[in-house]
């Protein structure tokens, strides 16, 4: 062959193996490339049983726990490449991976608290009665709140300040529980002019 030393031989063949792996993932060949990656992977492996015994098993090593972990990490960064994004399209956000879930347009609503929530409970937001959870602090039966964030199966809020407990809407069944003196009939106004 030529003089270079029968581990320096089994150190490019593994190098020169490993890189026919990756360009396989990257540029597929039908099998041309993976043949030829097995076959300089295995050379590798012959050139350091030449030189003794025990660099022979530890290129056997090398070679069970190097080629997995090429491919992996080939199919890793395939995707970031300009072929995988041409190959697979734009990938995913996590928001957009996420299903469907009508109660994210509860964020930034208005609501009162239907229980004591030490932290969970239910609110009234929209017309509707909802399970939420508190924001690490106790809302008292009748409290304003705002829902801050859903995510998962949870719904997140916080009391209300001043500004946003104005803008609650109460639940229409309970107009009819309130005594008719409690209606403040001078703030409407008058439909007919």
């Amino acid at each position: 062959m030529s003089g270079l030393d029968p581990l320096t031989w089994a150190i490019v063949l593994m190098l020169v193996g490993c890189a026919l792996v990756v360009l396989e993932v990257f540029l597929p060949s039908g099998g041309l490339l993976s043949f030829l990656s097995a076959i300089t992977i295995v050379g590798s492996v012959v050139m350091a049983f030449r030189r003794d015994l025990t660099t022979g098993l530890g290129f056997m090593v090398i070679t069970v726990i190097a080629v997995p972990l090429t491919v992996a990490l080939a199919f890793k960064y395939w995707p970031h490449t300009p072929m995988g994004k041409a190959f697979l399209g734009e990938l995913a956000t996590s928001d957009e991976m996420l299903p469907e879930d009508p109660r994210r347009e509860l964020v930034g609503r208005v609501g009162v608290a239907k229980s004591k929530m030490l932290p969970a409970g239910s609110i009234f937001i929209d017309g509707h009665l909802v399970d939420a959870v508190s924001q690490g602090v106790a809302i008292e039966v009748g409290q304003p709140i705002v829902v801050v964030e859903v995510k998962s199966n949870r719904v997140m809020v916080r009391p209300a300040d001043e500004e946003e407990a104005r803008n609650v809407a109460e639940d229409p069944r309970e107009l009819f529980s309130k005594p008719i003196d409690e209606f403040d009939f001078d703030s409407f106004e008058d439909p007919l002019g």
